[in-house]
């Protein structure tokens, strides 16, 4: 059995502790009420939002890229690899507290995301592997999110029995329903996957921004306490890193441009809807605070990064374009003249 009570916080965010007697008693960071509407709303985000993978799943591309594994390995080792890793030296270099370093582990830990896809598609990746990873990294988290999360914990002696397994397990598990029900519409009415992908993607941005503005009224002056200069700096810097490492680290196995592309949007972008919906359902409400939250900062972080490197990298695309125009409009004059004086040439020996 978990013991969550053995983790520390930063008790000034959520705890109210008395100078006479040094008692301290738990004061919600968000009105219960609105802390349980939020709760169902990041359920209902996260069942769209797998369901909505489910529909874009395909049994004989996961077969193809099982029979040759190299992208979808080196892909995973990517996701898996990386961005725990860069959490884990995140939480060490900023030397965060007990908690708020698993909450940062715990979003590192996550499985793609399903915004990955469009800005694979953005970046002009390789559209099938970017679908197989994300889909395959859902599935590898059932089992590599609380062994990952075992090993780094490991690093914070306060927290190694603390951490809610069971709890984390028994979403992951949750989760796989939904997008189970996805493949089964795919497989079975593929002409109903895509509108229900369309309008499953409408209703959860609507329930994405009622609950961000939710959150803003309900506890928005705690996530500015709670935005400390180090959280929002490690908020800022894990996406980034996982799109480069991501991109590197595909680049020393050779695989091709567009597959590079793809590795490091997948291995930038994590599941914020699960991480949210794991933090709010598996941790008491007194242990993580309103550090629930963190991962929503992590979000807005991850897709302005995402829309600068696609918007950089449309540009590097014009750029060679206009050179390569250039180049060639200068060998076609360049032929044209040669041409020409040729045939002056010509016309001279006959003179």
């Amino acid at each position: 059995m978990n013991n969550t009570a053995n983790l520390t916080s930063h008790q000034d965010l959520w705890r109210n502790v008395t100078v006479a007697n040094t008692t301290s008693f738990y004061r919600p960071a968000v009105d219960p009420v609105i802390g349980n509407v939020i709760t169902v709303m990041f359920t209902i985000i996260i069942i769209i939002t797998m369901v909505s993978l489910g529909c874009t799943m395909e049994v004989s591309k996961i077969k193809n890229y099982i029979m040759k594994p190299k992208g979808l390995a080196i892909a995973a080792m990517a996701q898996y690899g990386i961005m725990p890793l860069t959490a884990f030296c995140l939480v060490k270099g900023f030397q965060l507290s007990d908690i708020t370093g698993v909450v940062v582990l715990v979003c590192g830990c996550c499985p793609g995301g399903i915004f990955s896809n469009s800005m694979a598609l953005a970046i002009q990746g390789d559209m099938n592997l970017s679908i197989v990873m994300t889909s395959c990294s859902t599935m590898l988290a059932l089992g590599m999110m609380p062994l990952l999360l075992y090993i780094y914990c490991q690093g914070f002696p306060s927290v190694q029995n603390a951490v809610p397994y069971g709890e984390i397990m028994l979403s992951l598990v949750l989760i796989l329903v939904p997008c189970s029900i996805g493949i089964v519409i795919k497989t079975y009415r593929p002409q109903y996957s895509k509108k229900f992908t369309k309008v499953g993607m409408i209703i959860m941005l609507i329930i994405l921004m009622g609950t961000l503005i939710l959150i803003a009224f309900g506890s928005g002056h705690i996530i500015l306490t709670m935005m400390s200069p180090s959280l929002l700096a490690i908020a800022g810097l894990m996406p980034l890193m996982g799109y480069c490492f991501g991109y590197v680290f595909s680049s020393i196995f050779r695989l091709i441009h567009r597959e590079r592309r793809t590795v490091s949007m997948e291995t930038g972008c994590q599941n914020v809807p699960l991480c949210t919906t794991i933090l709010k359902v598996a941790f008491p409400d007194e242990v993580v605070g309103p550090l629930y939250l963190f991962p929503t900062v992590y979000l807005v972080f991850q897709l302005l990064e995402a829309a600068m490197i696609i918007m950089l990298f449309r540009c590097y695309q014009r750029f060679k374009r206009k050179e390569k125009a250039i180049k060639n409009s200068t060998f076609v004059t360049a032929e044209a003249t040669q041409s020409g004086l040729s045939q002056n040439g010509k016309h001279g020996d006959k003179g």
